[in-house]
């Protein structure tokens, strides 16, 4: 089949491309920007990228009318745009108009389980979304799903913040609202088992594991699978601000996902009976303890194959971000640190892809930690997004308060863009450069445009920082072994 493809490069796109490649199908992925969406080898042949943003229609003429089926999986749950029920249904219109013009015979929406009477702004999307998708010419299928346990998930990694990070917890009274978990790997059959399945055209399902629990018990049972003992005291003073400032300030999600978080885990999303899919798609789901399990399995083995994260919406920067790929050449404050060396260039290039997350920035950790403390207090980023792998980054990846802007190991060049609230714009960029005599020089260039005075006064107040970090850094970069581990990383454990 020829199949449509929309948040090709979000968290459940980038796990189900893969799958519908393996089944024989050719996909188009329609993204907002080509350059940072990477294709495997092994996709290539079967993929077309398209550009589009459904948000302005004039950008999906270009797209193939020639398509059997479509999935749409976008979500603004983390988008700092208040208006984003508006800009919800106005993308949900304009994908329903293009798909009227084409050849599709289903389109599949996954959406949230929203079976209260009061329901929180997102939910409320998510049915509006369903609504309007569900008056096009195309028969719909809807997919509503609670919680969704997988590595790199939200859910997941919000309640992995709090098991680990505080052995005693004063949360609100959401904890008692009950949902029912579903594992990512669950959630990937049911969206490849309805595909092209008549039983399931014009009909939504209510997708869940085999467990109904609360908040409170998922954290629990989360802290039992770490052998960690937690405990929780449930107060009603915590309004849902002070809720979401409570997400943010402890785990590493943003505050507008917090807010969202917060205001749609006042519902319960429990799975109706009436809504199974069980009669037309039997199927067995993990267990959330199961779900959980496997989650840690893929961290501890370096498997995690997408992150929330990795959306542009999970950071502060422009949705252009990629044209500044090249930093620029004027109005520039730098510093510039080499070191010339003669060890394998390959585990000086490892040293630099590993950065950053549990292995660290290599010099003073603390007031990396410290920076991102204060990024977070102003409603910035902060450092705890980690990254996605410890060992991988592509152009697109999340890095801290940073996001990867080129991963190219062949040249070995590494550019990073920062995130975090500045007065101006800045860059991190390493690079390995061979030299005549056999030996290689590593490279490493911060570079800050300031914006006025304030951009000025902010990095001259860092320079006597600058001279200990980042001289520290690239010294420390060039020598790392992970058998001989420097002082500042030796006190890192692997989560």
């Amino acid at each position: 089949m020829n199949i449509l493809l929309t948040g090709a490069n979000g968290y459940i796109g980038q796990r189900l491309l893969p799958l519908l490649v393996a089944a024989g199908h050719h996909i188009v992925c329609l993204v907002r920007d080509p350059r940072r969406f990477e294709l495997s080898d092994s996709l290539r042949a079967s993929v077309t990228v398209a550009e589009g943003d459904l948000l302005k229609p004039e950008t999906l003429a270009a797209l193939p009318l020639e398509i059997d089926a479509a999935y749409y999986l976008v979500h603004s749950m983390s988008g700092h745009d208040k208006d984003f029920f508006r800009l919800e249904q106005q993308s949900a219109l304009n994908f329903r108009a293009y798909l009227d013009r084409t050849s599709a015979r289903q389109v599949v929406y996954l959406s949230g389980i929203a079976n209260d009477r009061a329901l929180s702004v997102h939910l409320r999307s998510r049915k509006g979304v369903e609504k309007i998708l569900g008056k096009g010419r195309v028969p719909l299928t809807v997919l509503r799903a609670s919680i969704i346990i997988g590595s790199g998930s939200a859910s997941f990694e919000i309640i992995r913040d709090l098991v680990e990070k505080l052995p005693v917890m004063i949360t609100p009274r959401w904890l008692n609202s009950r949902c029912q978990p579903i594992g990512i790997r669950d959630v990937m059959h049911y969206l490849m088992a309805v595909l092209d399945n008549d039983a399931c055209l014009g009909r939504s399902f209510d997708i869940g594991g085999p467990d109904v629990l609360t908040y409170r018990q998922m954290l629990l049972e989360l802290a039992a699978a770490r052998g960690y003992r937690r405990y929780i005291v449930t107060v009603p003073v915590l309004t849902p601000r002070l809720s979401s400032w409570w997400l943010f300030l402890v785990t590493r999600t943003t505050f507008s996902l917090a807010q969202s978080l917060v205001e749609s885990l006042r519902n319960d999303t429990v799975a109706t009976p009436k809504r199974s899919i069980t009669a037309v798609v039997p199927h067995t789901c993990m267990s959330y303890r199961q779900a959980v399990d496997l989650a840690f399995q893929r961290i501890e083995q370096n498997e995690v194959v997408s992150s929330w994260s990795d959306a542009l919406s999970s950071g502060v920067m422009p949705r252009n971000y990629m044209d500044h790929i090249r930093i620029p050449q004027y109005g520039l404050l730098q510093d510039r640190q080499t070191l010339r060396f003669t060890r394998d260039p390959q585990q000086v290039l490892q040293n630099v892809w590993s950065i950053g997350g549990e292995r660290g920035w290599y010099k003073v950790d603390w007031l990396w930690r410290t920076r991102g403390l204060m990024d977070k207090m102003v409603g910035g980023v902060g450092l705890r997004r980690g990254r996605r792998s410890p060992t991988d980054l592509r152009a697109g990846d999340p890095l801290d308060f940073w996001r990867v802007l080129v991963a190219d190991r062949a040249q070995g060049r590494l550019l990073l863009y920062a995130e975090m609230k500045l007065p101006g714009e800045a860059w991190l960029q390493f690079r390995l450069l061979p030299n005549p005599d056999g030996s290689h020089t590593l490279e490493q260039l911060a570079a800050f445009r300031p914006r006025g005075l304030a951009g000025r006064l902010y990095w001259y107040s860092l320079v006597p920082f600058h001279f200990i970090i980042f001289k520290g850094m690239i010294e420390n970069i060039v020598h790392y072994s992970d058998s001989v581990p420097l002082p500042a990383v030796a006190a890192k454990q692997p989560a």
